[in-house]
């Protein structure tokens, strides 16, 4: 049975850091390329970063320079680090796994106020 599991998430004040990881159980963790996402109240969910299984990345053009995303295929964990938060960065954000399959992990708010 294929697990993704996100944490790290939570409230934060704008210009705060958060890191986010996201457990995978069930799976290969090394073949499988991985990618957070994140979905705002009233909007489609949006790609934030990618990692391939060889640890190419990529980014959202407007994200780039702020997050960081990267894998330990030791820990089958990937990582998420989020520096310099905005509001408009609130959302829940999913972590998911793509080889032949794609599967998605459940999300962790991340709410960034003051």
């Amino acid at each position: 049975q294929v697990q993704l599991v996100e944490s790290g998430g939570g409230l934060v004040q704008p210009g705060g850091s958060l890191r986010l990881s996201c457990s995978a159980s069930g799976i290969i963790f090394s073949q499988y390329s991985m990618g957070w996402y994140r979905q705002a109240p009233g909007k489609q969910r949006e790609m934030v970063a990618t990692i391939s299984s060889g640890g190419s990345t990529a980014y959202a053009s407007s994200l780039k320079g702020r997050f960081t995303i990267s894998r330990d295929n030791a820990k089958n964990t990937m990582y998420l680090q989020m520096n310099s938060l905005k509001p408009e960065d609130t959302a829940v954000y999913y972590c998911e796994a793509v080889r032949r399959s794609e599967y998605w992990g459940q999300g962790t708010q991340v709410t960034v106020s003051s």
